[in-house]
């Protein structure tokens, strides 16, 4: 087992206890989901476009909330994540809810092994890509999942906004690299969906937007967008306060310091 291995197995562990404390966390919102939500947003339902009687494949799904919500949409939807227990639930409640949804554990890096399918939508979001060392290899495996003329699509947190922290002052600050580095998170935390602690650590990669960029270009997608937006989807700083449209946004430098990302690409 490699060291990269090592610090998957970890962070699985880590998503195995997160599972059960998100699924009972106001943030997910489970309850409206079973009632018939959507839990998407309509930023990524709208960039993504109409996806009715498409297959579309969630990488990175969690426990398929919004895997479940594209096939309300009318998708044919394949939810894939490396958390046993995540995707043990999302079975459960795809079945409970009479959905045609499937899901698959698989880590990212191992999904050929698992899955031989190409598919009209690649799509990923919130909090992803700094749960993946290889940032290549990643995207290469997203292009080839696509069907020739697929389409690809991110939102995710954006680089810039990890770089900064609240200062005791009340104001942000610079206290992490923007480019490429990996970082060792202690447990004894709670994660960003309530208060709940979870112990076991984990580890996270940073990659710039630039790396992100060329590493789809270099898999063969043809950019289309890249939007750059200045709030985000949850509190990520003290400082944060949350509109009636239901984005977070900072107090002070509102519209100065890019959240959140998103890119749509076509194989």
């Amino acid at each position: 087992m490699t060291i990269v291995d090592e610090r998957l197995a970890v962070n699985r562990i880590n998503w195995n206890e997160r599972t059960s404390a998100h699924a009972a966390s106001a943030f997910y919102d489970v309850e409206g989901f079973r009632t018939g939500g959507i839990t998407l947003t309509e930023l990524e339902r709208e960039e993504v476009g109409d996806v009715r009687g498409k297959t579309l494949l969630h990488l990175q799904c969690h426990f398929g909330l919004d895997t479940m919500s594209w096939s309300r949409l009318g998708a044919e939807a394949t939810g894939v994540d490396f958390s046993d227990a995540a995707v043990d639930l999302a079975r459960e409640l795809n079945e409970k809810a009479g959905l045609g949804a499937r899901f698959i554990r698989s880590n990212i890096y191992d999904l050929p092994e698992a899955l031989d399918e190409r598919f009209d939508i690649v799509f990923t979001s919130y909090g992803v890509l700094n749960w993946l060392p290889d940032i290549a290899g990643w995207a290469e495996i997203a292009s080839t999942c696509l069907k020739p003329g697929g389409l690809f699509y991110i939102v995710d947190f954006h680089p810039f906004a990890a770089v900064f922290e609240t200062s005791e002052a009340g104001d942000m600050v610079p206290a992490y690299g923007y480019f490429h580095h990996e970082l060792f998170v202690e447990g004894g935390r709670p994660s960003y969906a309530g208060k709940e602690i979870i112990e076991t650590p984990a580890y996270e990669w940073q990659h710039s937007l630039g790396d992100v960029v060329c590493a789809l270009i270099d898999a063969g997608l043809r950019i289309e967008f890249l939007h750059e937006f200045p709030f985000t989807r949850y509190q990520a700083h003290p400082l944060m306060e949350r509109g009636s449209d239901g984005w977070w946004r900072l107090p002070t430098h509102n519209e100065s310091f890019p959240q959140m990302f998103s890119i749509r690409a076509t194989r």
